[in-house]
């Protein structure tokens, strides 16, 4: 299972390169894409992997989060993730943007912002189909927390994660700040 998952990483992180430095519908500038060198990572660390239950919510609320363009999303908190960092119970909320699809959004913003990676926080993508396991448990791994595109160019708009999925650690996994290179 371990090389399962790591395997299934390291194809990922790779196709996102890719994509950032050849698609047109790269995040990144023309110019930024000709010098691009590919995205900075912590390393691997299987601490930052859970196999843990949703704790669904019974009244599954409608909520509004905002924007860094200044609109809001609509979206409906489904449930909760908790689970053990340094000893210590933490938990995010999980919020469905299409309530039939069965996917979960994970905005979380944690101590790294401050240093290490976008100051507005990362997200974490749910697909039941990757992420859930046979026994109904979910996967929330850390190593596969991304940037929003609006970390990497002007004109999105992106979720900013909620306060109450803010996390007073550091989670030194998954995708780091994107450097410009010095020419930008």
């Amino acid at each position: 299972m371990t090389g399962n998952w790591m395997d299934r990483l390291e194809r990922i992180r790779k196709g996102k390169d890719r994509f950032f430095r050849e698609s047109p519908q790269s995040p990144l500038s023309r110019r930024d894409r000709e010098t691009f060198e590919g995205l900075d990572y912590y390393p691997v660390n299987e601490e930052y992997r859970f196999e843990i239950e949703l704790h669904e919510h019974e009244d599954k609320a409608a909520v509004t989060l905002d924007a860094t363009g200044g609109d809001k999303r609509h979206m409906v908190r489904w449930g909760e993730f908790r689970f053990v960092v340094d000893g210590s119970e933490r938990k995010l909320s999980a919020y469905q943007v299409d309530p039939g699809e069965g996917r979960l959004f994970v905005p979380f913003r944690d101590a790294t912002a401050d240093t290490d990676t976008y100051p507005r926080g990362r997200y974490l993508d749910l697909d039941p189909r990757v992420h859930q396991t046979p026994e109904g448990r979910w996967v929330l791994d850390f190593n596969e927390a991304y940037n929003p595109w609006c970390a990497y160019t002007d004109g999105y708009s992106c979720v900013i994660p909620p306060g109450e999925n803010s996390l007073d650690l550091s989670i030194r996994a998954g995708e780091k700040r994107y450097r410009y290179p010095d020419s930008h």
